[in-house]
């Protein structure tokens, strides 16, 4: 029998992630949180103030990680010193359907990290979104994207040329979380936002939570349905368990 070619392959990799992804983007936020938690898996929670910029939309994909800090130096400096690394273009290639791209800011408290025209070269790349520890520009552009969702602390018009910069692409990085200081997120975790916030789930268990999430959403949406028919809350409470 012939081996598949390397082609053949990343199609069929693409197509899993996309299959996933279609279940994914029906867990609830919450949900996903307990899922977590009963498997001994409480802090994947991102710090809070992360979260959709757009009220209901809600974001799943495979981690792309990106990594930068503050760095004044401007294109003209880099040029002086023999050219420096498109770091942009690295995390282009990166990119697959699918994905989302995760950002490590480094702690710069005011400008705008990537934006309207970036998002829509992510998105071109097969980009589901973006989750930016930190803020965002081109609020208006970024609204019209079509299945693209921003997950960031808001919004800001201050360019970040000259003032940050990307420094690494695909490592493994740490974002702010809720219950613990840190989150680490590694290229390949599953990533899932909502109005709740933004929860990270490890790669190496995410099918396991996947379907456990799935459950919970099962028995929740038999409750909801039983409650809205009439039924009391004791009787729902007794028949499917979630409250």
């Amino acid at each position: 029998m012939m081996e598949k070619s390397n082609a053949a392959q990343k199609e069929e990799k693409q197509a899993s992630i996309l299959e996933l992804q279609a279940r994914w983007n029906k867990i609830r936020i919450a949900n996903l949180y307990d899922a977590l938690d009963s498997m001994g898996y409480p802090n994947q929670c991102l710090d809070l103030g992360i979260r959709p910029l757009f009220p209901k939309q809600h974001l799943a994909g495979v981690a792309v990680t990106v990594r930068g800090s503050r760095d004044p130096r401007t294109p003209e400096d880099f040029k002086k010193e023999g050219g420096g690394v498109n770091y942009f273009q690295q995390l282009l290639e990166c990119v697959f359907p699918g994905a989302v791209v995760v950002v490590e800011t480094g702690g710069e408290p005011h400008t705008g990290k990537f934006g309207e025209m970036t998002s829509w070269a992510l998105k071109q790349k097969g980009a589901k979104g973006i989750v930016i520890d930190g803020y965002i520009r081109d609020y208006l552009g970024l609204e019209v994207i079509p299945d693209y969702t921003v997950c960031a602390r808001g919004t800001s018009p201050i360019e970040s040329s000259k003032r940050w910069r990307i420094n690494a692409v695909n490592i493994p990085i740490a974002m702010p979380g809720t219950l613990t200081s840190q989150v680490r997120v590694n290229p390949g975790d599953w990533v899932v936002g909502g109005p709740d916030g933004v929860i990270v789930v490890p790669k190496e268990i995410a099918m396991d939570v996947l379907v456990k999430a799935e459950e919970i959403e099962y028995r929740e949406q038999g409750m909801r349905e039983d409650l809205a028919r009439g039924m009391s809350f004791k009787d729902a409470y007794a028949k499917w368990g979630r409250a």
